[in-house]
């Protein structure tokens, strides 16, 4: 154990067991590059997401306890996306022309996917909504952000809840009482299947991405693709696992 960790396990300690209010301060302090890892891994432009962000991570510190042997920065990033998420969507923060780009290509995809039995290919899906190649791209690259939010809202809907869940909260294990426990692990179960079905390089993106924690940037060099890229096939895979999830849910119904 560093020096580091040894400084940062005294602080919860003094938080957590004294309930030192300066500690909790050092606390935010110390993990607030959290915060900016996580907006900038959502890629949007809007300068809220840090303030957004650093309420998920007050939130995290208030509720984590490390005397359960879970790492806080993973606890804390799921967290804290997940309160960014909420902010989002209670604003109207995205343009009426995107949200009918986002209504438009998942309607195209979900078209296709009923007719082929499969996800389209990129070119499959521009050809249906008679767009060019790099028209496809360029929308793909605009409603990448507005499928992050609407899957996550998905997640919480498919969970019964009134907080929208993200990816990270699902695969990560939190403080839940028996009952949440039980609708998280099918929630859980109902994702990695979803996951799986799709084609292998969103596949390979979710898992880089959630899993991995890498970022688009990170993710674009690993599979030799520009950010943009990368975070178009993000956008294009979290569609259509919320479609899965979505569809699912109307079968138990």
């Amino acid at each position: 154990m560093t020096h580091v960790d040894v400084e940062i396990a005294s602080t919860w300690h003094a938080y957590k067991r004294a309930g030192q209010r300066p500690a909790r301060d050092e606390l935010i302090l110390h993990y607030a590059p959290l915060v900016h890892v996580v907006a900038g891994r959502l890629a949007a432009a809007t300068p809220d997401l840090v303030s957004y962000g650093v309420f998920g991570l007050i939130d995290a510190i208030d509720k984590f306890d490390p005397d359960r042997g879970h790492r806080f920065e993973t606890y804390a990033i799921a967290r804290i996306r997940g309160h960014i998420v909420d902010e989002l969507r209670s604003y109207d923060w995205v343009p009426r022309s995107v949200r009918a780009k986002a209504r438009a290509i998942d309607a195209a995809s979900r078209s296709l996917e009923a007719e082929l039995h499969r996800s389209p290919t990129d070119h499959e899906l521009a050809r249906a909504l008679d767009m060019s190649d790099h028209d496809l791209q360029r929308a793909l690259s605009q409603v990448a952000l507005v499928n992050i939010v609407t899957f996550d809202a998905a997640l919480g809907a498919a969970a019964d809840g009134d907080h929208a869940l993200t990816v990270g909260e699902v695969l990560v294990s939190a403080d839940e009482g028996p009952g949440e426990r039980v609708e998280v692990d099918e929630l859980r179960h109902a994702l990695a299947t979803a996951i799986d079905s799709l084609p292998e390089r969103e596949r390979d993106v979710v898992a880089l991405y959630y899993h991995d924690g890498l970022t688009l940037a990170e993710i674009g060099e690993v599979l030799g693709v520009t950010e943009s890229r990368a975070c178009q096939i993000h956008g294009k895979a979290v569609a259509q696992l919320r479609r899965r999830l979505t569809a699912g849910e109307r079968e138990l119904v």
